[in-house]
């Protein structure tokens, strides 16, 4: 079987990508308005890019056509604020704080902090201004390097590509003064209501160089 994105609802091409491109890490991205408000929301779009220089990258789509009706704007806060203020965090998401980041998904007003909503705790950042969650185990801090758009306002989305400034790293995440991954209960995101963790991993070590022909 052969499918063409084209040739298929753009629902079901959706669903499509989600179910195959799996697992996928998830950003819990922390902003905050041109008044302070801070807000929280939760994104499974979302990659390293780059080490050198420092980049990671996260994608809000845009709301449904009744969302957008009903909210006056088809933009998330995310973006919004991202856009105006140039700053962000991305919070890692552990299974201990799963349930809080799925309170944290829904679609509030903007005057609404997703960090009341779901009860969480906030870390003052040390060089932006968005406040992380403090049951995070890491948080990214990032100032926007770009913001790609792409689509159109009904069907379309953006890439907004983060520097990131700053890591906060809690000693539970390390061992001997290093990130252990097997410290981190970290969940990642399937299709539809899926969620997988971490918690179960294997080595596998690269082949090694082949020898120079002569």
């Amino acid at each position: 079987m052969n499918v063409r994105p084209q040739e298929m609802p753009r629902n079901e091409f959706y669903r499509l990508l989600v179910h195959t491109v799996a697992p996928r890490p998830i950003a819990w991205v922390s902003t905050v308005d041109r008044e302070g408000v801070p807000n929280l929301a939760p994104y499974s779009f979302f990659n390293v890019l780059s080490a050198t220089p420092p980049l990671l990258g996260f994608c809000p789509g845009m709301r449904t056509a009744a969302l957008r009706e009903e909210m006056g704007s088809g933009v998330k806060d995310s973006l919004r604020n991202a856009r105006e203020t140039g700053e962000f965090v991305v919070n890692v998401v552990t299974y201990e704080l799963g349930e809080a980041m799925n309170l944290s998904s829904g679609d509030y007003d903007a005057a609404v902090s997703e960090f009341d909503v779901a009860k969480l705790a906030t870390r003052p950042s040390t060089i932006v201004k968005p406040p992380q969650v403090a049951g995070s185990p890491v948080s990214f801090e990032c100032k926007v390097f770009e913001v790609l758009q792409f689509g159109n306002e009904i069907q379309g989305g953006s890439l907004i590509i983060g520097e990131i400034l700053c890591v906060h790293l809690e000693e539970s995440a390390l061992r001997e003064g290093r990130v252990d991954c097997r410290q981190l209960d970290l969940i990642g995101r399937l299709g539809g209501l899926g969620y997988c963790r971490t918690n179960e991993r294997f080595d596998m070590v690269r082949p090694p160089r082949p020898p120079k022909a002569e």
